[in-house]
C-alpha cells in the first residue's frame, strides 16, 4: 500500500482535455467524410511526426531568442532545439523540401493530427487540438486557391452543414500589404501586430481593433494588450480597407461618374477626362473585359476606388479577379464563396489569397446568449515556407479545419454523426475453473465470429456485481451458464432492456411480456441466433421510438 502522504494526486494539466468514447467516434465519423471529399479532389494522405526541429517551424513561431515562446520546446542530447508542432503546415513544408525531387508537382496532400500551443488556456482555448489540412504545393496560379475555396464549401456540406448556414470568405493578403506599404508600416514586429489585430475584427469589432492598432486595448478582466502603435490616420486607412462595408459602402456608389467601376466600364473605353482624373484605376481590369453585374465586381470595383493603388494592391486585385472568374464559371458564386476584405489571417507567412470558412447560423452559448458560431477553417497561400529550405521559389496554398470546433458546431446543429455503437454482450462467469472459463470464452468467440460485439467478464466479483457491471457498460443482454444450465446443455439469456422496461411497470404489458421475456433459456448451440433475436427486437424498439 502507498502511504497516503505519498499518494500522487491525479490531475489534468491546464489547457488539455480527456477524450471519451462518444467524442472519439464522432470525430472519426466526421473526419471520414472530410477524407472522402479530399480524396474526390485527388488529394493523397501523408503524415509528419509531432516533433520537428524548432528552426523548421519558421522564423515567426517560435522566436529565435525565445525558443519556448508559443511552442513547447526542449533540447535534445546533442543540444538541438526540438518543438511540438504548432500547426501542420510548417512540417509539410519541411517534408516537401526534403523529398522535393521524388514528389509529383503540383503535390496534393492532406493530413490530420494534433497540434500544440504553449499559450495561456481559456474557455474554448486549448493547448492541444486537432487539425485536418489539405494543401497544394508547386502551383503558382491562383486557380489552386479558387479550388481550395470550393473544396472547403464541399467539405462543410459533406459533414452536414447545409447551404446558407456557412460562407467561404476570400481575400488577398497583398491588399493589406499594399495598404501597409502606403502608410509606411514595414517593420516586421509592427506588421505582425497589425495582422493579429485585424484578425480579431469578428471578436472585438471595429472599436476593439482600432484600439489594438493604436495604443492598445484593455479587456473586461483588466488584461491589457499592447497595440501596434499606429497614428489615427493610419488606423482609419486600415479600417476602411478591412471593414469597408461598415465604414464606406453607404457613402460611395459603385457606378458613380466620379468613381467608375473598372469591371463594368473597362479602362480602354474611358474618355480622356476619366483617364486623367483616375490614372491609377487604368491598371485595374487589364483584360478590359466588360462584365455582367455581380456582387464580386461590385466589391472589387469599390476596393480599387478606396485603395492607394500600387503594384502590390493591383496584383492582389488581379488575383482576386481570376478567382472570381473561376468561382463564377464553376457555379460556386451562389453565396457559398464571397470576397471579403476583412479576412487577413493572423500568421505572417501568408503571401497571397487567404480564405476562411464561417458558420452563419446562431447558437446559444453557456450564458444563454445567442451568438454566431464563426470560423471553423481557414488558410491561404504561403509561397515562402518551402522556399526557406530550397532557396528557390516554391508556391503553395492550403487550408486547415479546426476539428474540435467543427464537431461542436455539428453538435449544435444536431448533425453530428452519432452512429450507434452497441455496448458488448457480456458473458457472465459463474464458475471459475479452467474448463468453465474455456466454455465461456468459446461462447464469446462464437458471438464475435458472428459479428456481435461481446466480452467475457474478467473481474473477480460475484453474480450481483457482474450484473451491475453489465448495466454500467450498457450491455444489451447477458449470457449466463451455471452448473444446472451446463448439465442441460443450455444457456440463459437475460435481455437487460426488456427487463428494465418490465421493471418500469408499463401499463397493460402482459402481451408485451409474453412476446419479449426478459430472461429465457436456449440450447447452447442456439446462443448466437438467440442473441441476434434480442438485438433485433431492441433495434426495432429504437426505430419505432424515432
Amino acid at each position: 500500500m502507498v502511504d497516503k502522504a505519498e499518494k500522487m494526486k491525479a490531475r489534468l494539466p491546464r489547457g488539455f482535455v480527456d477524450r471519451h468514447a462518444d467524442d472519439i467516434r464522432a470525430v472519426d465519423a466526421m473526419t471520414a467524410k472530410i477524407r472522402e471529399v479530399y480524396e474526390l479532389y485527388g488529394f493523397d494522405p501523408v503524415e509528419q511526426p509531432m516533433i520537428e526541429y524548432t528552426d523548421a517551424l519558421g522564423k515567426f513561431l517560435p522566436d529565435q531568442d525565445r525558443p519556448n515562446e508559443g511552442v513547447f520546446s526542449f533540447q535534445d542530447d546533442d543540444e538541438q532545439w526540438l518543438s511540438l508542432r504548432y500547426d501542420l503546415t510548417a512540417p509539410l513544408a519541411r517534408f516537401v523540401a526534403e523529398n522535393f525531387e521524388r514528389l509529383p508537382k503540383p503535390y496534393r496532400s492532406y493530413r490530420s493530427g494534433w497540434v500544440f500551443r504553449n499559450e495561456k488556456p481559456g474557455p474554448g482555448r486549448f493547448r492541444q487540438f486537432m487539425q485536418f489540412d489539405a494543401d497544394i504545393v508547386g502551383t503558382p496560379g491562383v486557380a489552386a486557391d479558387a479550388e481550395m475555396a470550393m473544396m472547403m464549401a464541399d467539405t462543410l456540406e459533406a459533414v452536414g452543414i447545409k447551404r446558407g448556414d456557412y460562407v467561404i470568405r476570400v481575400n488577398n493578403r497583398k491588399v493589406l500589404d499594399g495598404v501597409l506599404e502606403a502608410i509606411g508600416v514595414t517593420e516586421a514586429t509592427q506588421k505582425l501586430a497589425v495582422l493579429r489585430a485585424i484578425d480579431k475584427l469578428d471578436k472585438f469589432g471595429t472599436e476593439g481593433v482600432s484600439a489594438l492598432l493604436g495604443k492598445g486595448r484593455m479587456d473586461e478582466s483588466g488584461d491589457y494588450t499592447k497595440g501596434a502603435g499606429l497614428d489615427d490616420d493610419s488606423v482609419n486607412i486600415i479600417l476602411k480597407a478591412v471593414a469597408f462595408e461598415e465604414m464606406t459602402e453607404p457613402q460611395i456608389g459603385y457606378d458613380s461618374v466620379e468613381f467608375p467601376n473598372p469591371y463594368y466600364s473597362p479602362p480602354a473605353d474611358w474618355d480622356e477626362r476619366l483617364r486623367t482624373a483616375h490614372p491609377k484605376l487604368i491598371s485595374v481590369n487589364k483584360q478590359n473585359r466588360r462584365r455582367e453585374p455581380h456582387p464580386y465586381w461590385d466589391y472589387l470595383g469599390l476596393l480599387a476606388q478606396l485603395y492607394e493603388l500600387n503594384s502590390t494592391t493591383t496584383s492582389a486585385l488581379e488575383e482576386l479577379e481570376t478567382i472570381a472568374d473561376i468561382v463564377i464559371a464553376a457555379g460556386y458564386d451562389d453565396d457559398r464563396i464571397r470576397i471579403d476584405p476583412s479576412v487577413v489571417r493572423g500568421l505572417e507567412y501568408y503571401t497571397g489569397p487567404v480564405y476562411e470558412a464561417e458558420l452563419t447560423f446562431d447558437v446559444t452559448n453557456e450564458d444563454g446568449q445567442v451568438v454566431r458560431f464563426g470560423s471553423v477553417a481557414g488558410g491561404g497561400r504561403y509561397d515562402g515556407l518551402v522556399s526557406r529550405f530550397r532557396g528557390e521559389p516554391v508556391p503553395a496554398t492550403g487550408f486547415s479545419i479546426g476539428v474540435s470546433r467543427l464537431v461542436t458546431a455539428l453538435k449544435n446543429l444536431g448533425k453530428l454523426d452519432a452512429t450507434e455503437v452497441l455496448a458488448p454482450v457480456v458473458v457472465l462467469v459463474m464458475d471459475k475453473d479452467t474448463e468453465s472459463l474455456g466454455r465461456y470464452q468459446k461462447m464469446v468467440a462464437d458471438l464475435r465470429a458472428a459479428g456481435i460485439r461481446s466480452e467475457m467478464y474478467l473481474g473477480g466479483a460475484g453474480m450481483k456485481a457482474q450484473m451491475k457491471y453489465a448495466d454500467r457498460r450498457g450491455a444489451p443482454c447477458v449470457v449466463i451458464q451455471g452448473g444446472d444450465e451446463r448439465a442441460a446443455g443450455e444457456v440463459q439469456i437475460k435481455d437487460l432492456i426488456a427487463g428494465a422496461k418490465a421493471a418500469e411497470g408499463i401499463t397493460d404489458n402482459t402481451e408485451w411480456r409474453e412476446s419479449r421475456p426478459a430472461q429465457f433459456s436456449v440450447p447452447e448451440s442456439g446462443l448466437v441466433e438467440a442473441v441476434r433475436r434480442v438485438l433485433g427486437a431492441q433495434k426495432a424498439d429504437r426505430d419505432g421510438a424515432e
